[in-house]
C-alpha cells in the first residue's frame, strides 16, 4: 500500500535499481508527488464528470456538483433529472451518475480487497471503465502494485524514456509493467510526471 510519502520514495529507489533508465526519469522529475486522494462515492463520480471533458471544465462542473450537495449516493438518486442537468453534465454522464448511485458500492470493504477486486466491482458500474478504476485504485486506494497501461500519457513516456520507436500498446505496455511489480503505481507515478517534463521539452501535444 501507498500511504505516504516515504512509500513513494521506498518504490522509486526499488525501481531505480531494477531499471537504470528509472534513474533518468527521476533526476529529471526530482520527488515524485504523493497524489493520494480521499475514495468513496464522491471520488468516483469525480472521475466520472472529468472523463471526455478538459481539466478546466471538468473542474468547474464539480464546483457546481458540490455546491448542490449533489456527493452522496442518496443526493443524486433523489436528484430530478434537471437537477443534474442544471450543474452540467451531460445525458450519458446522469445515466452514469444514477448506475454509481445504485450500485451500492461498500467502500470501506474496497478498500481490503485484492487489487483485481477493486478492478472487477468498479467496471461492472456503467459508465466507469477499466482505466477510471485503475486510476481509483491507484490514487484513491494507494493500491501499489497496479498499473494503468492504456493511459495515452503513460505510453508516451514510456515511449521516450525507454526510446521506443513507437508508442508502445496497452498490451505492450502491460507486458513492461510486470517487471515493475510490485512498485507498478510508482512506475505511473514517475511516468505520469516525466511526460509532463518531456512534453514541454520536445512540444508534445
Amino acid at each position: 500500500m501507498i500511504a505516504t510519502d516515504a512509500d513513494v520514495a521506498k518504490g522509486a529507489e526499488w525501481l531505480v535499481r531494477i531499471e537504470p533508465r528509472f534513474a533518468i526519469a527521476l533526476d529529471a522529475t526530482g520527488p515524485l508527488p504523493l497524489r493520494l486522494a480521499p475514495d468513496g462515492f464522491a471520488a468516483l463520480f469525480n472521475k466520472i464528470v472529468s472523463q471526455q471533458v478538459s481539466v478546466a471544465s471538468a473542474r468547474a462542473i464539480w464546483g457546481r456538483v458540490e455546491a448542490a450537495g449533489l456527493i452522496t449516493p442518496q443526493a443524486v438518486a433523489a436528484a430530478s433529472e434537471e437537477d443534474l442537468k442544471s450543474v452540467g453534465l451531460s445525458r450519458p454522464k446522469i445515466k452514469y451518475a444514477r448506475a454509481l448511485a445504485d450500485a451500492n458500492i461498500d467502500y470501506d470493504a474496497l478498500r481490503d480487497v485484492p487489487d483485481a477486486q477493486v478492478i472487477e466491482t468498479l467496471t461492472a458500474v456503467s459508465g466507469i471503465g477499466v482505466w477510471t478504476a485503475q486510476v481509483y485504485a491507484m490514487f484513491n486506494l494507494g493500491r501499489a502494485d497496479v498499473f494503468a497501461p492504456g493511459d495515452l500519457a503513460l505510453q508516451e513516456a514510456a515511449r521516450i524514456l525507454f526510446d521506443l520507436p513507437d508508442r508502445p500498446s496497452a498490451s505492450t505496455l502491460e507486458h513492461m509493467s510486470l517487471a515493475w511489480s510490485p512498485w507498478r503505481a510508482v512506475a505511473a507515478r514517475l511516468l505520469f510526471t516525466y511526460y509532463r517534463i518531456a512534453k514541454d521539452r520536445e512540444g508534445i501535444t
